[in-house]
């Protein structure tokens, strides 16, 4: 598949073509909604608790003697059915991480960039340069390059002036190449790829790495 490369005014400057076996390969649905899900129970911390009747404050003593007095038998104030007693049956720690081959896992990011590189959102930039830190100059580069809804840059490298420049901007992202990830990718309507981000990419993906 070839497409423009393009500067950051959004004129094409060059040619470039990608690889075919990242850029055309076979889309796999349920592998991809296999990352994904991955992806996000593999976010999800699992660190909520509550505290059983042995963790609560209070209890000891018998709040009042077993006979005579006309109320319910008790043993301690810690009891599930007390009011401020222990809970049960509720969430304790636990890990939510799920494995996935490393395989399959690329198999799915190629998925994701085929879908994308099949529906026409992806965008080539020569060179992703900015002197400084400056919001308005990065709402002007994605007009030019095309980008209207959610974008996500993919450099091949951390840049302070671009991440900052877009830290603003709430439909869009930067992300280094050697973290692309199934959730961002789907997520973000327009890919803008850095020249220099495709070997990275290559660089892992490819069917040779």
């Amino acid at each position: 598949m070839e497409l423009d490369v393009k500067n950051l005014k959004g004129v094409a400057v060059d040619k470039i073509e990608l690889p075919a076996d990242i850029f055309e390969a076979p889309i796999k649905e349920d592998l991809m909604h296999q990352a994904f899900v991955r992806q996000m129970a593999n976010a999800h911390l699992g660190t909520h608790k509550t505290k059983s009747r042995g963790e609560v404050r209070g209890g000891g003593a018998k709040p009042w003697r077993q006979k005579g007095t006309g109320r319910a038998r008790a043993g301690s104030r810690r009891s599930p059915i007390w009011v401020g007693g222990g809970r049960v049956h509720t969430p304790r720690p636990r890990s939510y991480r799920q494995k996935m081959p490393r395989q399959m896992r690329r198999a799915a990011l190629r998925s994701a960039l085929s879908v994308k590189a099949a529906q026409g959102q992806i965008v080539i930039v020569d060179a992703f340069e900015m002197e400084s830190p400056k919001t308005i100059e990065m709402v002007s580069i994605l007009q030019a390059l095309g980008s209207t809804g959610k974008s996500l840059l993919v450099l091949p490298e951390p840049k302070d002036a671009v991440k900052k420049s877009s830290f603003n901007l709430e439909k869009t992202r930067t992300l280094d190449a050697r973290y692309l990830n199934v959730r961002d990718l789907l997520g973000y309507e327009t890919i803008i790829l850095e020249v220099a981000s495709i070997d990275v990419i290559k660089s892992y993906l490819g069917t040779e790495a």
